[in-house]
């Protein structure tokens, strides 16, 4: 799984990908600070089986603390994306490019008002525009791949197969191409489009193969009333409060152990003797965490996660008694599976023999015998049975 942070320069990107992932990079006041692509990993919280169960988990593929699980998932920040990108301003098309294979965008947008759609100082700009500017920029440029390729695909008598070969480095779907061409009222059968057509095409494909959630940053220079406005503005999409700037601190404050805090936290203590100065800071961040849940940051990644892409947690094991694998390690891996999904969905992602190969379920749970059709739950631990081993 891979989460791509996106928005227009002088936002808070890379301020939230160094919160998220505690990775040091670039942080500045002017725009393009990123010029290549920042990756690194972020984790999904999600209540660990284990506190159902009563057991004591030993985690292998993620980590657990306080009966919660943090599930590791992937993190790109790319450069600052301004309008008329798609004709190659700023960072032009090495942007776009930089985000084809993320499955979900974080758009991080200035809910104060600060700044334009460039980056450029301002007062009461409209974060919604920046929103809008995005959208329309990564439409423009996947329509001008389309139609670049017209005269092609024109001649094809499979239509939906052509688009989606064409696409197929978009990390798209057959099912995606059809759904976007029907909501938007598109005739795969010719696809002898003009600009407008692709366009609308483009934008509905967009919504399928990479959803969006806002995230509403500088909220603690902001106000609850921006905050819902921008959210009736884009009726629709997942917006998620936050400060970037005051999770970081606390993040960094706690690397160096000045205070105990843990990522979605809705406080924390702080265990050193501050400066006044200090401890001014760690009072207004108090101030901004009690009033608001947290710092939103964790939030954010949580929506992608189990909002945008509608993942549930499984946990498969090879013992269903001790809920563990052959070496005696307790709900070993934690996997997250597509709302939907089934038993043998699931042991295809163990392994494809061991997919392929499988003959039956058992729902560790309860110790029923589960078939291969079983839709998997939420906090499922399930036991494959198959052929291979």
């Amino acid at each position: 799984m891979l989460i791509g942070i996106v928005g227009a320069p002088n936002k808070g990107k890379s301020t939230l990908f160094s919160a998220l992932t505690s990775i040091e990079v670039d942080i500045a006041d002017y725009a393009f600070t990123t010029i290549k692509p920042n990756l690194g990993v972020a984790y999904a919280n999600h209540e660990c089986a284990e506190v159902g169960l009563k057991v004591k988990c030993t985690p292998r593929n993620s980590t657990c603390s306080n009966g919660v699980r943090h599930i590791p998932a992937n993190l790109v920040d790319v450069a600052g994306l301004v309008p008329g990108a798609h004709l190659g301003k700023g960072r032009g098309n090495q942007f776009l490019n930089d985000l084809v294979n993320a499955d979900v965008l974080i758009q991080v947008v200035d809910l104060s008002g600060r700044t334009d759609s460039e980056g450029a100082p301002c007062e009461n700009c409209d974060p919604s525009n920046e929103v809008k500017m995005i959208q329309d920029e990564m439409a423009e440029w996947l329509a001008e791949i389309i139609l670049r390729h017209k005269n092609t695909l024109i001649k094809r008598p499979d239509g939906d197969v052509a688009v989606f070969e064409l696409l197929s480095g978009f990390k798209t779907s057959p099912e995606q191409v059809r759904r976007a061409a029907e909501k938007c009222f598109v005739a795969l059968s010719n696809t002898n489009w003009d600009r407008e057509l692709a366009r609308k095409f483009s934008l509905a494909l967009l919504r399928e193969n990479k959803p969006l959630i806002i995230a509403a940053n500088k909220a603690d220079q902001s106000s609850d009333a921006a905050f819902e406005s921008l959210k009736s503005r884009l009726d629709g999409v997942i917006v998620v409060k936050c400060s970037a700037a005051i999770e970081l601190a606390l993040v960094k404050a706690a690397k160096i152990g000045i205070v105990d805090y843990s990522p979605g936290a809705k406080d924390f203590k702080v265990l050193k003797e501050t400066s006044a100065e200090q401890g001014k800071a760690l009072e207004y961040m108090r101030s901004y965490v009690a009033r608001n849940g947290g710092t939103g940051v964790q939030d954010l990644v949580n929506a992608a996660v189990f909002g945008a892409l509608d993942n549930i947690v499984v946990y498969p094991v090879e013992d269903e008694t001790h809920y563990s694998d052959h070496s005696g390690n307790v709900l070993p891996d934690a996997i997250l599976m597509k709302k939907g999904s089934t038993a043998q969905d699931l042991a295809f992602r163990v392994h494809s023999d061991i997919g392929k190969g499988m003959k039956y379920a058992v729902d560790a749970r309860s110790k029923i015998r589960v078939q291969k059709e079983y839709e998997l739950h939420d906090c499922d631990v399930i036991r494959i049975i198959s052929t291979a081993k």
